[in-house]
């Protein structure tokens, strides 16, 4: 049986020149970077090089990036350093009720510190409303994190609008955004979205796992995440994971010169299985059909996702239930949205990438139809 894949928001095949670089990293240059011998300043030369391709397709300088394990070191990291950065300023958090958890996780513990966080929530269409954002900026707040693109919905959010709010309120607040499932996917740079703190994840775009980077605005007075032997300007202590940070370069590169193409592309591909489903699916609404060009959010109201997940598996077919089940709890972005308990109850999330074709496309919407036939409705 062959797979389909349509979860490329959960994770990506490590592409071939990404996992040639590695090997390449794991088997002739490795060296330690910090060692001083001929191996060990050939690491260091690629590490800094790999630095300098990852910035190139940021769009930042390569002093501003630092190398982490993934996307929730990166959000976690972002947020110590700015409430340790305004621990003279304040004890005022502004997150979303839509973030990841790697960013709301670190924000309910910081209230068993003592911070007060507000959780902006959003419209029925999966948006903060930027006046929810000027309405909960205090004198005191320290932070706003608010990600770029949702890993649920597809929804841009309007990070360059807080950024310019933030600015013509002369706050203090320190702005980062979480851009896992925006970068190579959305055009963007650091300094275009005016933030000072962005989280990036390789293997979202084709590196492999285990490989990430923050951005650090310069200027800022970065808090080290780890101390020991002075890696990473001394911020991030550690042996650096050379073949993940080859990887992860690799794939920068290469997603940074075909990304107009890999735009069209995906938009072109989602654009038509979205009229596809609704065409051939009568059952099916749309919850979501994102603005991130990979990303759209669908339900079968009355069908379980966790049942309808697994009857498309054994057809065959990768795809996540939307309603991010754990232990029985529905996904918080789908309650934030207000929708009603069929639909979240009957959510998916269909995610593309560049292999994914229209045939694949036109399969999955004969797999959906025949869920709705085979499987029993729990009504709604």
């Amino acid at each position: 049986m062959n797979t389909i894949y349509f979860d490329h928001a959960a994770t990506t095949r490590v592409l071939p020149e990404a996992a040639q670089a590695a090997v390449e990293v794991m088997t002739e240059s490795y060296g330690n970077p910090s060692s001083l011998y001929h191996l060990g300043t050939q690491a260091a030369k690629r590490v800094a090089q790999d630095r300098a391709l990852v910035a190139q397709a940021l769009g930042c300088k390569a002093d501003e990036v630092y190398f982490t394990s993934c996307g929730t070191e990166g959000d976690n990291w972002a947020i110590s350093l700015a409430v340790h950065l305004g621990r003279h300023k304040g004890k005022h958090i502004i997150t979303t009720a839509v973030e990841h958890a790697a960013v709301l996780e670190p924000c309910k513990a910081l209230e068993l510190q003592g911070y007060e966080v507000t959780y902006l929530h959003p419209d029925a269409t999966g948006h903060i409303p930027i006046e929810a954002l000027e309405e909960a900026l205090r004198p005191d707040t320290v932070l706003v994190s608010m990600m770029l693109v949702n890993n649920e919905t597809g929804i841009l959010q309007p990070v360059a609008e807080a950024a310019r709010l933030l600015k013509r309120k002369k706050s203090a607040a320190l702005l980062h955004t979480d851009a896992v499932q925006g970068f190579l996917k959305v055009p963007f740079t650091p300094k275009g979205l005016g933030v000072d703190l962005l989280t990036i994840s390789g293997h979202k775009i084709g590196a492999m796992k285990g490989s990430g980077a923050l951005y650090i605005r310069s200027g800022l007075r970065a808090l080290p995440l780890l101390r020991g032997g002075g890696q990473e300007k001394g911020l991030r202590s550690g042996t650096e994971a050379t073949p993940q940070i080859a990887a992860l370069a690799a794939a920068a590169q290469l997603g940074r010169q075909g990304l107009e193409e890999h735009i069209a592309y995906l938009t072109s591909l989602k654009a038509y299985a979205l009229e596809t489903f609704q065409r051939v699916v009568p059952a099916l609404t749309v919850v979501s059909a994102g603005e991130a060009p990979h990303i759209c959010a669908i339900s079968l109201p009355g069908y379980p996702s966790q049942v309808v997940v697994r009857y498309l598996s054994d057809k065959g077919f990768c795809l996540s239930s939307g309603s991010a089940c754990h232990r029985g709890k529905a996904s918080h972005v789908y309650a934030a949205m207000n929708l009603s308990k069929a639909v979240r109850d009957g959510m998916l999330r269909v995610s593309f990438g560049p292999s994914n074709t229209r045939e694949e496309v036109d399969r999955l919407a004969q797999a959906l139809l025949a869920a709705t036939q085979e499987l029993v409705s729990v009504g709604h």
